[in-house]
C-alpha cells in the first residue's frame, strides 16, 4: 500500500508547487479579511483609504487638496516615517473615523515612504500592534497614483 501511496503523495506536493509559483505571477488578491486600499473625492478633497470597502471601518485615511504639499492622515495606523507631523496643538476636533478626539498628523506628499507606497505599493505603517506594511494590487494601485496625482496638481 505504501508503494502506492508514497508517489500520490509527491505528485500532490508537485501539483501544490506548481500552483503556487503559477499564482505568484499574477496580481495579488484581495486581503483575506477584505480590507483595501479605496478613492474618493469630496469636493476639492481628495481621500484614499485603506479599510473595508463602503463602510467607516478603516485603518488608515489620508486627504489632500490640489496642488498641497502634505496630506493629512487619521487612523489607527501612521505611516512610518520620521517627516510625520502630529498636528495636536490647539483644539481637538473628533474624528471622523473613531468617534475619539482627533489625533491628525501630516506628511509630505515627497516623503520616502509615501513615494514608496506610489512606486511599489506598500505602505510602512506603525500602530499599536507595531509596524507592519499595507500592500496594493495593481488595480489599488493605479487609485493610489490617481490620489498623489491629485494632491500634486495634476487632476488625474
Amino acid at each position: 500500500m505504501f508503494r502506492f501511496a508514497i508517489p500520490a503523495v509527491a505528485a500532490l506536493g508537485l501539483i501544490a508547487a506548481a500552483a503556487q509559483s503559477s499564482a505568484t505571477n499574477s496580481e495579488s488578491p484581495p486581503a483575506a479579511d477584505g480590507m483595501g486600499w479605496h478613492l474618493s473625492h469630496e469636493g476639492s478633497m481628495a481621500k484614499l483609504a485603506y479599510g473595508l470597502p463602503n463602510s467607516d471601518q478603516l485603518a488608515l485615511m489620508m486627504t489632500c487638496e490640489p496642488g498641497r504639499p502634505t496630506a493629512t492622515v487619521y487612523g489607527d495606523v501612521q505611516p512610518d516615517s520620521p517627516r510625520l507631523v502630529h498636528a495636536s496643538s490647539g483644539p481637538a476636533d473628533i474624528d471622523p473615523l473613531g468617534g475619539g478626539l482627533l489625533d491628525e498628523t501630516r506628511i509630505p506628499t515627497a516623503d520616502p515612504v509615501l513615494r514608496r507606497l506610489v512606486r511599489t505599493g506598500t505602505l510602512a505603517v506603525d500602530g499599536d500592534g507595531g509596524r507592519f506594511e499595507l500592500t496594493a494590487t495593481s488595480k489599488e494601485r493605479r487609485l493610489i497614483g490617481e490620489f498623489f496625482a491629485w494632491c500634486g496638481g495634476n487632476q488625474a
